[in-house]
């Protein structure tokens, strides 16, 4: 079976290739494709890739290639992991944002609207290009932002294109932790949008073990999530909010932190990977411990901003583990081998959610299977959660009206109608300084 990787030359790229090492059955993956425009950055995760299979018999091949068409041939599975300008685009959009007062995270707000705008046009073509190259390959997308790339890849490839997070199932895993489940045999009974979604209910054998959660302040108090919201705010709402939501609830205090920081996330990540890749030039630098030491480091320091915002403290040991190469290869061999599973996962909408249409990609549980992911039917959301997936929802689609039509204007219109952004004249102003400096945001006029 060959598996291509759209964004072969990115840092995480040996998570996902660890992951098919220990995979041994029949099925599986013979052939790994890394396609990168940055040939230096393909050297560098190859190198590590070979020092990670050089005790493993049956490794599977890695061919690495600039030559995207060539890399989609053949496929039978397609994991996209672009990034479209770099972690140098993302320290923009963060920075853009920052300078007039509103979130420029990667995903959420003007940072994420940013970055979707750059993304929906290559991930348009990439998606036409499997559709005439490769049609009968499934594609797995971790571009973010995932739901909204997922949604513009769909246009052209229906539901052989299926998104991944690991957000939701690093939340649920946390949650049966600390009520003593095996995450495994735990059903998570979560809904939302990619970055926007809440843990409703937890069941374990027909069993929801979420109202002892709340209803245990020591219990709840004790992971992550509990230490973000704080303890009377998850009780408020009766459900565990993705850590995502962290960005909206408490939107000030992190704005303010994310302020003082010396960096921002984009630009610890673009610094310290560019360390990476250099020490990747010497031939004989230690590729696999060089890349393990730099994870650690990065795991270690994600969301530092809103935990210190929240005073939530340093992330647990057991939390700095990743799991969305874990996610992707669960996908893959359910649909290869049809090992039927259940995964939350970003997929159009089918009439799961009443409040959206059906083409509108949700994150959900779905039932996988040879024939793709089906949503779980799920209750409907509360009023305040369905009032901020639909608002924005809404954004998401004039993004990629604005990134099919080049309007400048509808640009406006998807940064203003984000509940982020409080302000048309803050959007207008978040326009033009994104395209001062993105050229590939030139497309609007």
């Amino acid at each position: 079976m060959r598996l291509t990787i759209l964004g072969g030359g990115g840092f995480r790229v040996p998570l996902v290739h660890g992951a098919l090492l220990g995979d041994r059955a029949e099925g599986r993956v013979t052939q790994v494709v890394l396609h990168d425009l940055d040939t230096d950055r393909l050297s560098a995760v190859a190198r590590v890739l070979a020092e990670q299979a050089a005790d493993v018999p049956d490794a599977p091949e890695v061919t690495v290639t600039t030559d995207l068409d060539e890399a989609l041939r053949g496929a039978d599975f397609v994991f996209s992991a672009i990034r479209v300008g770099g972690l140098e685009g993302r320290a923009a959009d963060e920075r853009v944002a920052l300078d007039l007062g509103v979130l420029g995270q990667e995903t959420v707000g003007a940072g994420g609207i940013a970055y979707g705008l750059r993304t929906v046009p290559v991930a348009d073509d990439i998606a036409r290009r499997v559709a005439r190259l490769a049609p009968d390959a499934w594609v797995i997308n971790f571009t973010n932002p995932a739901g909204l790339v997922t949604e513009a890849m769909s246009r052209h490839l229906g539901d052989r294109v299926i998104g991944i997070c690991d957000s939701p199932v690093g939340l649920g895993r946390r949650i049966a932790r600390v009520l003593g489940a095996d995450p495994r045999e735990a059903f998570i009974d979560y809904v939302g949008l990619n970055h926007l979604g809440w843990v409703r209910g937890l069941r374990v054998a027909g069993r929801d073990e979420l109202p002892r959660l709340l209803a245990d302040p020591a219990l709840l108090g004790s992971f992550e999530e509990g230490k973000l919201f704080g303890i009377e705010w998850l009780r408020s709402l009766g459900a565990i909010p993705n850590e995502y939501l962290h960005y909206y609830y408490f939107n000030r205090e992190t704005v303010r932190a994310y302020q003082r920081a010396d960096r921002t996330r984009g630009a610890f990540l673009r610094d310290q990977q560019a360390g990476f890749y250099d020490e990747m030039k010497r031939p004989d630098a230690p590729a696999l411990s060089a890349w393990d030491r730099t994870r650690a480091e990065r795991e270690a320091t994600y969301m530092a901003e809103n935990r210190d915002a929240a005073g939530a403290g340093e992330r647990d040991a057991d939390d700095l583990s990743g799991g969305y190469e874990k996610v992707a290869l669960a996908l893959m061999r359910a649909i290869a081998r049809d090992e039927r599973t259940t995964l939350i996962l970003n997929v159009r909408n089918r009439g799961t959610l009443a409040a959206l249409d059906a083409e509108a990609v949700i994150e959900v549980p779905c039932l996988v299977d040879a024939n793709g992911a089906h949503p779980v039917a799920v209750d409907p959301l509360p009023g305040h959660a369905t009032g901020l997936v639909c608002a924005v929802k809404a954004v998401e689609r004039e993004v990629l009206s604005a990134a099919a039509s080049g309007s400048r204007t509808t640009a406006v219109k998807a940064f203003a109608l984000h509940p982020l952004v409080d302000s048309v004249n803050v959007a207008r102003a978040l326009v033009d300084g994104y395209t001062a400096v993105h050229p590939g945001l030139g497309y609007l006029t």
